[in-house]
């Protein structure tokens, strides 16, 4: 299959979703309290957003204008109909950027949060390449994939690194951390619920509707076939590695 002929088909099935991974609400504002209360006058960037259940939560919980990118036009789309609806289009900026060239000055944002999203660019690769956009003294907040035990089992570590994964431990991300010029204020292990019932859940009958429409489409079933697979993973090992978020300041 050919790499857009996949992403053609992933944000086809991900689009519907309400989140485009694990996360909830409830760590989201544990997180945010974690850090100095924010006022109107600062500004949040959330680093790809996806559809913006995150982003949200932040205007929710928080009076700080928030800018949102990502990459994929549709998901920005969604964020700024949310917003609009929500009565939050005027602290919520949605825009399209790709987070390896991120279009704004060193020094433009009190708080840099990524849900989810770092994998992208590699845990220290992010954490080096954003920390510019940070006022002196300002924060990261990051979730990123860990593994919880020293010993997963080998089809968990190969379902990972198919995709290329930025695998490691809690205690490797804290030495990227700090290694990078951040001081770790907290770190915290992103809950089941935020992957059974926000995300899992709604995946799986997503897939069945996905399935149906293309019946016929082996490229598509297999696209299908690799979330489902993830998802009994989950199931057997999910003891195993999880997110976790890490929140941190500036030096």
């Amino acid at each position: 299959m050919s790499e857009d002929g996949f992403w053609a088909y992933f944000h086809e099935l991900y689009e519907a979703l309400p989140r485009q991974g694990p996360g909830d609400r409830a760590s989201t504002e544990r997180a945010l309290g974690l850090l100095p209360p924010l006022s109107a006058r600062q500004r949040i960037l959330d680093v790809g957003c996806g559809s913006g259940a995150q982003t949200i939560d932040l205007a929710r919980a928080s009076q700080a204008s928030i800018v949102a990118v990502d990459s994929h036009p549709p998901f920005v789309a969604q964020l700024r109909g949310r917003a609009a609806e929500l009565g939050l289009a005027g602290r919520i900026s949605a825009q399209v950027a790709d987070m390896q060239a991120l279009p704004f000055r060193d020094g433009s944002f009190d708080v840099v949060w990524s849900e989810g999203a770092i994998f992208v660019m590699g845990f220290t690769r992010g954490l080096a390449a954003w920390r510019r956009l940070l006022v002196p003294g300002g924060h990261l907040v990051v979730s990123e994939f860990c593994w919880l035990r020293d010993d997963p089992p080998v089809a968990v570590r190969e379902l990972f690194l198919e995709d290329g994964a930025d695998l490691g431990d809690v205690a490797a991300r804290r030495s990227a951390i700090a290694a990078q010029g951040y001081r770790l204020l907290a770190d915290f292990v992103l809950p089941s619920v935020g992957w059974w019932e926000n995300y899992y859940l709604p995946l799986a009958a997503g897939l069945e509707r996905f399935r149906a429409a293309h019946a016929d489409d082996p490229q598509a079933l297999a696209v299908a076939a690799r979330s489902e697979r993830e998802i009994e993973v989950y199931r057997a090992h999910g003891d195993c590695f999880g997110y976790v978020f890490f929140v941190m300041a500036r030096e």
